[in-house]
């Protein structure tokens, strides 16, 4: 299969962290946008950042696609901007592949596992320790109308229910040395993030 689209999940709130931009902290002398784009860029082919309000506050070279569906009702709308924008501007890109911008620890395998699992036009979703991580996975574009069914007709923001509509195979990613969707939520979890960037190098 052919690199997918890749898409930044940038658009929330931020609540736990106590608002603003979580992508624009930085941990070990670099954004974790920054951080992100560095190790998912390689994978895809464009690389894609969906966000609300100015771009240009995130210093990055990326096209910024904000979110379609009114209200901001979380990451499912960000997915479905992701592929209405291939649907209307890459018309040859087949899948998008979808990361948030809070995990720092992306592994550099994530693309191609996914790609393996979702077998042609399927699609595929991370696991690590036992949990499900669905907004980190690969979507068809054939989809996007099914999830705009879920998400604005049915009024269904539950990223489980897309998983379950998209038929999305799990891929589990061992959690040592450390997890690789560890995710910054809170401050203590900056401050984890930097001793587990320090411990890896």
């Amino acid at each position: 299969m052919d690199a997918p689209a890749g898409l930044i999940l940038a658009g929330g709130l931020s609540r736990r962290m106590g608002g603003g931009d979580k992508a624009l902290l930085r941990l070990g002398g670099e954004t974790i946008l920054a951080r992100i784009a560095r190790i998912v860029g390689p994978q895809v082919a464009p690389l894609l950042l969906n966000a609300n309000g100015p771009a240009a506050r995130f210093g990055l070279d990326l096209p910024v696609i904000p979110d379609s569906v009114p209200d901001r009702p979380g990451p499912l709308a960000g997915i479905l901007a992701g592929l209405d924008h291939l649907a209307a501007h890459l018309p040859q890109a087949r899948h998008l592949l979808t990361v948030p911008s809070d995990c720092p620890f992306l592994p550099a395998d994530l693309a191609a596992r996914l790609a393996e699992a979702a077998l042609g036009d399927g699609a595929a979703c991370a696991g690590s320790g036992g949990r499900v991580h669905g907004v980190i996975g690969l979507w068809p574009v054939a989809a996007r109308e099914d999830l705009r069914q879920l998400l604005v007709q049915d009024g269904q923001r539950r990223v489980d229910a897309w998983l379950e509509r998209v038929g999305a195979i799990t891929v589990d990613w061992p959690v040592t040395p450390l997890d690789p969707f560890f995710n910054v939520n809170t401050p203590d979890d900056l401050a984890r993030a930097e001793t587990l960037a320090a411990q890896a190098g």
